[in-house]
Parts: structure tokens; C-alpha cells; sequence
């Protein structure tokens, strides 16, 4: 497959989890901000051991080019929105969940989305088209993805507008075929990891050691979607630092080969800029 159809020059620059900076031709976008350093930790459900991360993130908030807007899938997890996180938040345009735009308040720039609603928003003067994307991630709990596009990426030789998809914590969810059907997404941004909880019950609650909650794709998902929505390039992240990701980059690897998806993968490297188109 190609993105050759998509005009805009994309870098992605993994900073750690699911943090990354999405570059737009200069317009930065900043995903899931986590900045905090290796040796953290936060309770999580009575019975379980603490979350913990093992990694420093890849670039510290002093060494961040301009943010003008950030991509937060949920506000509620702190490894996704830790407190240092939450200072790079004010002042800034904020696309997140309904609930987490409540909780957030009052920042005026922050916008919450339900599942499917689309939304223009200028962004360092340029009109984006932004749709927020279904999530099943901690029951109970908000979450969503997000697709970008703006009229400067181009259509598809099929007519189709094209996109980038940040998919935000989720399992594989069905549902989000439909993107196809609007959307020609040329970039797939995933968070994976096969995030595991054992002596979880299906609605996060204590149970029994043989109870399994996970809560994020594992790379067959990832490949199913990807396959779903007919994206061009799968992008992984968010599959080290923390004892619940249970599948890392050999892993997933591995599954991407046996689902004949490995060559359509671009992987990011820790703090360096990685031009995807």
C-alpha cells in the first residue's frame, strides 16, 4: 500500500507510553502527555501491585518544541495524563473525553468529545476536522481516539478524504470499521502492549487469580484494525516501560509477521524524530 496521495510532511517522535509528538508540516500535536521519571508509581485496584514505570521518558518537558494542541485520550490514567503532564495542558488547544474536559475545567481550550462526533478546530491557523473514535479500555471508564484531517492532506485515488488515526487506549473494538468508510487513513497511530490485569474482573473490579482484564490491543488486534480501516502505515507505541504491557516490540513483531502486516510497520525510535511521510 502507499501514502503517496497524502501531501503533508508527518514526523512522529516517541517520548515514552503512549506520549509522542505528531508534527504536521510544523504544527505540533502531543499525545497522552506523560512525563514523569523512571521509578513512579501510582495505586491502582485494591489487590493490585502498584503501576510502575522503569524508563525516563525519551525527552524531557524542557526539551519540547512548541505544543499547539494535545491529543488526550482519557485524563483520568496517569499513565497517560501525569501531573507534569497536566502543566503543558494550560493555554493549549485539548481534545479529550467529556468527562475528562469536566475535569479539566476550567481550561477554556479544552474540548470534550463523544464517540463519532467531528469537530472543526483552528490550530495554529489551520482548520482541522477532528473525530473522536470509540475506545473499550478500563470499564466503566471514558476513552477515546481521534482522527485528524485537514483539506491541505489530500484525497485517495478513491475519492476518499485522507486521515491520521491515534487510536488511544483501546482493545479491538468492531466498530471502528466505519472510519473506512469517510476516511482514507494513511497513518495509524496505535498504543498496543496487551496492558494485562490478572485477578480483574471484565468490569475492573477484585476477583479470582483466573480473571483477566486487558485493556489495550495485542498485535493481532492491531492487525485485524488496521486491515479494518485499510490504513497504509501501522505506527505501535505505548509496549514498554510498565509491568502491565505485557507484549513488547519482538512480540508484537512476531504476530505482525504471521498476519502479514510487519512490512506496512513503521516503529518509532525513543526521542528522535521519525519522518512517516
Amino acid at each position: 500500500m502507499s501514502v503517496s496521495t497524502f501531501r503533508n510532511k508527518v514526523s512522529i517522535t516517541h517520548i515514552g507510553t503512549a506520549t509522542a509528538i505528531l508534527d504536521i508540516d510544523g504544527i505540533n500535536f502531543l499525545t497522552d502527555p506523560f512525563f514523569s521519571p523512571a521509578g513512579s508509581e501510582w495505586p491502582t485496584v485494591p489487590g493490585q501491585p502498584p503501576l510502575k514505570v522503569h524508563d525516563d521518558p525519551a525527552l524531557k518537558m524542557s526539551e519540547l518544541p512548541h505544543i499547539d494542541a494535545v491529543l488526550l485520550s482519557h485524563e483520568n490514567h496517569p499513565d497517560n495524563l501525569d501531573e507534569l503532564g497536566r502543566q503543558l495542558l494550560d493555554g493549549r488547544h485539548v481534545v479529550t473525553t467529556n468527562d475528562g474536559a469536566k475535569n479539566l475545567a476550567p481550561r477554556p481550550s479544552v474540548l470534550g468529545f463523544k464517540d463519532w462526533e467531528e469537530r472543526e478546530v483552528r490550530i495554529s491557523g489551520k482548520t482541522f476536522r477532528i473525530t473522536a473514535t470509540p475506545c473499550i479500555h478500563w470499564p466503566g471508564h471514558e476513552c477515546v481516539g481521534f482522527i485528524l484531517h485537514t483539506e491541505d492532506f489530500g484525497v485517495a485515488a478513491d475519492g476518499r478524504p485522507n486521515a491520521i488515526y491515534f487510536s488511544g487506549d483501546t482493545i479491538y473494538v468492531e466498530e471502528l470499521a466505519r472510519m473506512a468508510d469517510k476516511y482514507h487513513i494513511a497513518i495509524a497511530l496505535m498504543n498496543l502492549g496487551k496492558a494485562t490485569f490478572h485477578g480483574v474482573t471484565s468490569e475492573g473490579l477484585p476477583g479470582e487469580p483466573s480473571d483477566i482484564l486487558q485493556i489495550t490491543m495485542d498485535g493481532r488486534q492491531a492487525a485485524r484494525l488496521f486491515r479494518d480501516i485499510k490504513a497504509d502505515l501501522l505506527v505501535p507505541m505505548h509496549y514498554e516501560s510498565w509491568d502491565h504491557f505485557t507484549q513488547h516490540e519482538n512480540e508484537l513483531s512476531e504476530e505482525f509477521e504471521e498476519e502479514g502486516v510487519l512490512s506496512n510497520v513503521r516503529w518509532l525510535k525513543p526521542g528522535k524524530a521519525v519522518q512517516i511521510n
